[in-house]
């Protein structure tokens, strides 16, 4: 068999996390097994841990069922967190950094500048919390057979950091370090060097998949550029056409080089269902549900497999 389908995950909070699963499920319940078809699967930030479940060999069915079991909490209510900056905050510098960012390399050493500096206000504690979080919310602690890829990005150089079963870093380490988002919590150490979250470069890193002759890319935020989002949502950071970094030049270029790509961004339902605050896990249970309907729809898109 030719190995030769690249599924991509991109960043978009809980809600995002859990709208992926919605679609991988709905996919799958349409005939499109997206676990058992995917050559590779690339995770950015939130679709870091999406791409740990997908490849946990745990049927797609079983992985909804799961988000769909989790406990109801009010909007605004969850389970305690590490200490964090007030997202309000933390989105107004991470606009800021965007406004004055001169190029994508620019923007990401001072992203990474910011985690670094956040570490001193977030506390030591944070990061033993943090990566015990991330691992209580893996299916399985080790990398799995089946290729994949968590994106990461060096908070000292603003260089790609791109971990695999390879890179002699455990799962739970390289998925910290994936979804570590500047001001929320803290850079993620490993072998010395701090890392923040993959989603800095790209809100998908769509450019991975090179070389694969087809690409699906699930995006929680790569539908805003035609709907806009809602007043105090979190927009993401800058993303300049000029920087090949946002999602449409990203796809030209995968077009460009003859591989044919299937982009899936929320729909009506599913962006209401997400919310105002992607990040709050009270929004997960909807979002699944509504990535659910939307998948089995989006089915008929999805013709190459």
């Amino acid at each position: 068999m030719v190995h030769n389908v690249a599924l991509v995950l991109g960043g978009g909070g809980a809600a995002g996390q859990a709208w992926q699963i919605g679609i991988i499920a709905g996919l799958a319940e349409a005939g499109l097994d997206m676990t058992e078809a995917a050559d590779l699967v690339v995770g950015t930030s939130s679709g870091s841990t999406t791409a740990a479940w997908v490849r946990s060999g745990i049927p797609a069915a079983e992985l909804l069922a799961s988000v769909l079991s989790e406990p109801v909490r009010p909007v605004g209510q969850s389970r305690e967190q590490p200490p964090s900056l007030p997202m309000a905050t933390v989105f107004e510098r991470m606009r800021a950094i965007g406004a004055a960012a001169t190029s994508a390399a620019d923007l990401r050493r001072a992203m990474g500048a910011f985690g670094l500096e956040s570490d001193s206000i977030l506390g030591p504690a944070a990061a033993g919390q943090r990566r015990a979080m991330v691992a209580a919310r893996l299916p399985r602690p080790e990398w799995p057979d089946r290729p994949m890829i968590v994106v990461a990005v060096d908070a000292h150089t603003g260089e790609l950091a791109a971990f695999d079963r390879d890179s002699g870093v455990d799962l739970v380490d390289a998925v910290t370090a994936g979804t570590a988002l500047p001001g929320m919590v803290p850079t993620h150490s490993i072998n010395g060097t701090r890392y923040i979250n993959g989603g800095v470069r790209s809100g998908e890193n769509a450019d991975l998949a090179s070389g694969f002759a087809n690409v699906v890319v699930l995006s929680p935020f790569g539908g805003w550029s035609q709907t806009p989002p809602q007043a105090g949502q979190f927009e993401g950071l800058r993303r300049d056409p000029e920087w090949g970094t946002d999602l449409a030049s990203e796809v030209e270029a995968l077009r460009k080089q003859g591989s044919r790509v299937e982009v899936i961004t929320p729909d009506a339902d599913s962006r209401a269902a997400m919310g105002s605050n992607q990040m709050d896990p009270a929004t997960r249970v909807p979002a699944a549900r509504a990535g659910f309907a939307q998948g089995k729809q989006e089915a008929t898109r999805v013709t190459f497999l």
